[in-house]
């Protein structure tokens, strides 16, 4: 019996509340390895920029500082916010903005920081809203790409992980604001979501 117990547990653990349980999907030490080779293929493509990071809130923060970090050289940072999610664990379709930049993007090499790529509707607004303000050159990096989910036609200029249709928390994304601060990506699995 503990036998079972210990491989199960080594698998999924016990989330924050019962009925939530979390599955492993992508470690920290595999995160920060990616996050590693992303920055170093954006400063192949722009060696001598200063690069001004857009973090989309609050999803991206975890990933915005590592990124940041690795990537060196003169950096500065942005944010803005946007929902599409609410409280639940589906897209409603509809991007709000919550709040907008505080700096001008004209002329700058403005790199748009997302946590994931899922319908893609966020992204297009926000990539037709930032084309409109005439940055040097835009460009998106995408920790996570939920390519099932795509609605919008849009994709981002780099990618860690590409992921399979579950919802996932950990690493900066959230379940109703809970789960953010998880090292790792994880699967959160609902009980009541199985059952019909």
């Amino acid at each position: 019996m503990s036998k079972i117990r210990t491989k199960k547990a080594a698998k999924e653990q016990e989330g924050h509340r019962p009925g939530e349980a979390l599955r492993v999907l992508i470690s920290h030490a595999r995160i920060q390895k990616k996050v590693a080779e992303m920055a170093r293929e954006i400063r192949r493509d722009f060696p001598m920029d200063s690069l001004h990071l857009i973090g989309v809130l609050k999803g991206s923060i975890f990933f915005l500082a590592d990124l940041a970090r690795e990537l060196g050289g003169e950096v500065s940072f942005d944010f803005l916010g946007v929902s599409s999610y609410g409280k639940g664990t589906d897209s409603t379709g509809e991007v709000k903005l919550t709040k907008d930049l505080d700096l001008s993007i004209e002329g700058l090499s403005v790199l748009v920081v997302e946590d994931i790529l899922d319908t893609g509707l966020t992204l297009k607004y926000l990539l037709k809203s930032f084309e409109e303000r005439k940055p040097k050159h835009l460009r998106v990096a995408v920790l996570l790409d939920k390519v099932e989910r795509r609605i919008a036609d849009v994709k981002a200029d780099y990618c860690g992980f590409t992921i399979p249709n579950e919802f996932v928390v950990g690493y900066g994304l959230d379940y109703d604001e809970r789960y953010r601060n998880l090292p790792d990506v994880c699967v959160l699995q609902l009980e009541s979501r199985g059952k019909t």
